[in-house]
């Protein structure tokens, strides 16, 4: 049989990709598992393998094609019950190709990826040639469940089934489809071009700047922020911090002051659920787990990878993985679940001296915190005026979701866990 080979869509907000690099060559015999080709999403340049056996007749988009649509065929994979034969060349472009009645299964690094499957291959007993959306890891739960895929309604884009689909409706719970399946707000209609005759170069948008302006627009367009501001003393903390370095020098670690405020952050969430949450249109999702997304400056952008329940990880573990996540995101190779997901994130830019901002909260999170950085200022100390050691951080909160007296109880927190920080190694 031939299998047509698609541009796979490797993220929730991936729309096209660049081509980066083929792995494999006409000609090539592919077995499941090896790897096809280098893609650029919107976030990272990821590696996606083949599931099936077959050849490679025809390669149908160049490598190092920028803006090639999901959903396009991209190389053409004979099976072994043929012959091999080249494909015929075709003179309409790849996009518009006509839908073959099989599609080459593909499943990138990460779990939770949407690749197109038959109802055989989940249940035996179902036949024919419909087909639906669904995960890799979804579909093993299902496997492993005895789930039948064709009663479980999808929440993610294009309708697809992800793994909390599958988990809910095992445990008989529905899942709100809003948080993940909101139509994207267009952006505004693009400028006329500009006539200058200033000096001056084209640079044409990353997929990244892309969604970077896309998802920032919809934010600041549909989500009602309220910003709270709170100063911080910081002196027990550099203190501890200093501490905590000099007996963990002999294991290669050194912790920042970031990565101390990353837990503060995530067990002021704890104790302040009502700011652990999304706002859902009819439903609101109640986080039972505190995953900080930190803001990461790349070459092409910003990114944010995750810290899984901050709240519950020393502050070495935290801070290992910080580093790891940070030096993989600046080259590009962040797999989705490092950076989907999360229910706060907290953006520092306190290193480039910047004293207080406002930072733009990242949907489907409820809010974002933003840190300045710390500097000695005139300070009241057990009634008497002191110099002291001072940052100002403000949390940006959707106001739809959490009140201003719940957003400002968690500054409060958050203020109290970072000057009295024993609270942060207990």
């Amino acid at each position: 049989m031939t299998i047509e080979l698609k541009m796979p869509a490797l993220s929730p907000t991936m729309e096209e990709g660049k081509l980066s690099r083929w792995l494999v060559k006409e000609g090539d015999s592919v077995s499941s598992g090896d790897l096809l080709a280098e893609i650029e999403t919107d976030k990272a340049t990821m590696e996606f393998e083949a599931i099936d056996d077959g050849i490679v007749t025809k390669l149908l988009v160049a490598a190092g094609t920028d803006g090639v649509k999901v959903g396009t065929v991209i190389a053409m994979i004979q099976g072994e019950d043929e012959d091999a034969a080249p494909a015929p060349k075709s003179t309409a472009p790849a996009a518009a190709l006509p839908e073959a009645s099989k599609t080459l299964e593909v499943v990138s690094k990460p779990m939770d990826t949407p690749i197109t499957i038959s109802k055989a291959d989940v249940q035996k007993q179902s036949s024919g040639d419909e087909r639906f959306i669904a995960s890799p890891l979804a579909k093993r739960i299902a496997v492993n469940k005895g789930l039948d895929l064709t009663s479980v309604k999808g929440s993610g884009p294009n309708g697809r089934i992800v793994k909390a689909d599958v988990e809910a409706f095992a445990g008989g719970v529905s899942v709100p489809s809003t948080v993940h399946n909101s139509p994207p707000l267009p952006l505004p209609a693009p400028h006329a071009a500009i006539d200058t005759d200033i000096p001056h170069e084209v640079i044409k948008l990353s997929n990244m700047r892309k969604t970077i302006a896309r998802r920032l627009t919809e934010s600041k367009q549909q989500v009602p922020h309220i910003y709270l501001t709170v100063d911080v003393r910081l002196d027990a903390l550099l203190k501890l911090r200093g501490e905590l370095n000099a007996s963990l020098e002999a294991r290669g670690i050194k912790l920042s002051v970031n990565d101390m405020l990353i837990k503060a952050l995530a067990l002021a969430l704890v104790q302040v659920p009502k700011c652990n949450v999304s706002f859902a249109g009819d439903n609101m999702l109640q986080y039972a787990r505190a995953d900080i997304s930190v803001a990461v400056s790349v070459p092409t952008g910003l990114i944010t990878p995750i810290i899984t329940d901050a709240a519950n990880k020393s502050l070495s573990k935290i801070s290992t993985e910080v580093g790891e996540l940070a030096a993989r995101a600046k080259e590009g190779k962040l797999h989705p679940h490092e950076y989907q997901g999360g229910t706060a994130s907290i953006s520092n830019m306190g290193m480039m001296g910047i004293k207080q901002f406002d930072a733009v909260i990242n949907p489907p999170q409820g809010m974002i915190l933003a840190v300045g950085a710390g500097e000695k200022r005139p300070y009241i100390v057990d009634d008497a005026l002191a110099i002291a050691t001072v940052m100002s951080a403000t949390g940006s909160f959707d106001h739809r979701a959490i009140d201003g007296a719940d957003g400002a109880m968690f500054m409060k927190v958050f203020k109290e866990l970072v000057e009295k920080p024993l609270g942060l190694v207990a």
